[in-house]
């Protein structure tokens, strides 16, 4: 979607001129939209540092494309971003790495005006059908100063290096307005002893797929470009203040919970799923080794995950336990949430 209202508020990545029917009256450069959908507006300069997010493999199964009501941690982390945000119909709000928009999509109840930016278009239709998109740079966003009243990114800080964080967490400052607001999920290095139990779950989880009985390659590739950047709290505080923000609420995510239910139930239920896809695309008696997966694999797993798409989207059975499951995963909110830990929430302020 390209509204009336984002046409005002794009601006040259390069010069910061300001946009005419998609040409910059500073430098002269022409634009792209797309399809009609969304806009183009990378920067001519190129980053040598990137993201994983851009490799087609990880979008092989393609649930990128229809976004699924939000469950287990997904649950848990739109709740604490719509608890520490709280966007209203009075706001403009910014996804600073907003992924196939979903979590742009969940929250157009709230009735503020959204802007998802991310470095590819791998967006779902009802984000390009709902919510104005932009390809662009986070470290050079595309946006004018002070446009929004709020921001949120989840889950990108711990892909960039320091000096990247830095940047980006700069221009997340300048598009904000004079005490605007951003909310991060992320994580730290320094973790809690609690982290014993979750890398305990993790093992066991390593073990089942030794067995054939999960498949967490997927999971790999998307963490395979972690840098995680900041050391612990106190270091994240202190790159926070450097960008111009004051960290004004925290709260810490120790997922012991939440790691049994997703790393273990629903990987073997999704393991379940995938055996049965897979008689109808491989003969019996075939294996691969290591994280090549052949196409029949991939179809295969790529089938199990969209069936379980489908099965949510229904509303039935499989819905209502994955319902009461993200329930339980809550506990290491509730339980956890005071112990300083890796992966926490934060709300800053720009100062």
């Amino acid at each position: 979607m390209i509204s009336n209202r984002l046409t005002t508020i794009v601006r040259c990545p390069d010069c910061r001129g300001i946009l005419a029917d998609l040409v910059c009256q500073g430098c002269g450069r022409r634009y792209l939209s797309p399809n009609g959908a969304y806009l183009d507006l990378r920067p001519l300069t190129s980053f040598t540092e990137t993201t994983k997010y851009l490799d087609e493999a990880l979008h092989a199964d393609r649930r990128h494309e229809t976004v699924s009501p939000p469950l287990l941690s997904a649950a848990i982390r739109n709740d604490m971003l719509r608890a520490f945000l709280a966007p209203g119909p009075a706001d403009r709000v910014v996804d600073l790495g907003c992924g196939s928009g979903r979590s742009l999509v969940w929250n157009q109840d709230l009735g503020a005006y959204q802007v998802g930016v991310d470095v590819s278009p791998h967006f779902a239709k009802e984000a390009l059908a709902g919510v104005d998109l932009l390809i662009g740079e986070l470290r050079r966003l595309p946006l004018a100063d002070g446009a929004f009243t709020k921001a949120f990114t989840l889950d990108v800080a711990e892909h960039l290096s320091r000096e990247s964080l830095l940047d980006m967490l700069k221009e997340a400052a300048r598009v904000l307005a004079p005490s605007g607001t951003l909310f991060v999920y992320t994580h730290v290095r320094k973790n809690s002893p609690l982290a014993l139990g979750l890398r305990a779950i993790n093992n066991v989880a390593r073990g089942f797929e030794r067995l054939g009985l999960i498949d967490l390659r997927q999971e790999r590739l998307r963490k395979s470009d972690h840098l995680n950047p900041l050391a612990d709290i106190d270091d994240f505080q202190r790159i926070a203040a450097e960008a111009g923000f004051r960290v004004a609420r925290i709260r810490y995510y120790t997922p012991l919970v939440s790691a049994l239910v997703e790393n273990l139930l629903v990987r073997l239920a999704e393991g379940i799923l995938a055996r049965r896809a897979a008689r109808r695309f491989t003969s019996s008696g075939n294996s691969s080794s290591g994280d090549q997966v052949r196409p029949d694999e991939a179809e295969a797993l790529r089938a199990a995950r969209l069936e379980a798409k489908r099965r949510i989207e229904r509303r039935g059975p499989t819905y209502a336990a994955l319902r009461a499951l993200t329930w339980l995963m809550k506990l290491d909110i509730l339980l956890f949430g005071r112990i300083r830990s890796g992966p926490f929430f934060a709300l800053l302020i720009k100062e």
